[in-house]
């Protein structure tokens, strides 16, 4: 790779992955509608001469296709509010790979497990069949058989599948991203689903690094490329909040949002209302296989959970800081 752009990158991935892009010297462009939110992230980062921005819409295939002159690779981080999927989803993946098409770019498109639905296997390889149950899961499902249509014979594309994520850039399109900011300000938060239950999680700046690295890959990319992005390994909602509680200092309760409250935030959130059928995940954990990443690429990246929570913790406190103090 000696050139990239990254679609959405002020995003919880997005943000992420341009990061470790950056880190490696990688002349990136980090695409986004908002100026000022790119300005944010190019100064956090700080390698102002590998960073480039630019604004643009991800649904118009020309304004992708001006911001990405030279790039040799396409790293899709767009997403579309859970309400809008059904509506939305497919219409910017078709625009980002027209734009990809037009300029014969190697695709990245960062997705999640939905498509899986029920797990079948006790590790989740590239290889479990592909049979959800949900709307949304039928819908990234359709997503996948977009991003492979033979129409797109310019673009070479993979798929990479994380589960849910925290870390610094997280944000409310994680399920554990708004828990543990909440409790990084000393607030009152709210935990989506059982709580008790071990479940999957991988600390974002892994998942960048190692999706930077299959991205690096020309072998991994083809017709029908999935590759499972892996976690650290499981663990309840309860140890997380000890964490996060004690990283803070903070002792302000932490609420699990089950159906019933999900159905009745649901009627002023529309969002929290779409979650309700992904709670399977929540109830009957996903845990994928990482032996085809550790074929190709070695050993899977873990950032212990002690670790990873306590550094997006103090991180966060010290966005906060700073912002008061400005």
């Amino acid at each position: 790779m000696e050139k990239v752009i990254v679609i959405g990158a002020t995003g919880g991935t997005g943000s992420a992955i341009t990061e470790e892009l950056a880190k490696r010297g990688i002349r990136t462009v980090a695409f986004g509608r908002s100026l000022q939110k790119l300005k944010q992230l190019r100064a956090r980062i700080g390698n102002l001469e590998n960073i480039t921005i630019a604004t643009g819409d991800a649904f118009c295939p020309s304004d992708i296709v001006k911001a990405a002159e030279g790039a040799d690779v396409l790293f899709h981080c767009a997403n579309v509010p859970y309400h809008e999927m059904e509506s939305k989803l497919i219409p910017l993946g078709e625009s980002v790979m027209e734009a990809a098409n037009q300029l014969g770019l190697k695709v990245v498109a960062v997705d999640g497990i939905y498509p899986y639905g029920r797990k079948q296997m006790d590790r989740v390889s590239e290889e479990h069949p592909k049979q959800p149950h949900t709307k949304k899961g039928k819908t990234r499902l359709a997503y996948e058989k977009m991003l492979f249509e033979n129409r797109w014979n310019k673009a070479k594309v993979m798929i990479v599948r994380l589960p849910d994520y925290y870390g610094p850039t997280a944000n409310e399109a994680s399920y554990l991203g708004s828990t543990i900011k909440a409790i990084a300000a000393g607030k009152m938060a709210s935990f989506i689903g059982n709580m008790h239950v071990p479940r999957e999680f991988i600390y974002l700046p892994d998942a960048a690094f190692m999706i930077a690295e299959l991205a690096a890959k020309d072998e991994a990319y083809g017709e029908g490329e999935n590759w499972n992005i892996p976690g650290t390994g499981l663990i309840s909602g309860r140890e997380i909040v000890r964490i996060a509680r004690r990283a803070s200092g903070s002792s302000k309760p932490v609420i699990p949002l089950g159906r019933g409250g999900l159905s009745l935030l649901g009627l002023v959130v529309p969002v929290m209302k779409e979650i309700v059928e992904m709670l399977y995940l929540t109830e009957e954990p996903l845990v994928l296989s990482g032996d085809k990443y550790e074929r190709m690429i070695g050993p899977v990246r873990a950032t212990p959970f002690q670790e990873g929570i306590w550094n997006t913790i103090h991180t966060l406190k010290g966005k906060m800081s700073s912002r008061k103090n400005n």
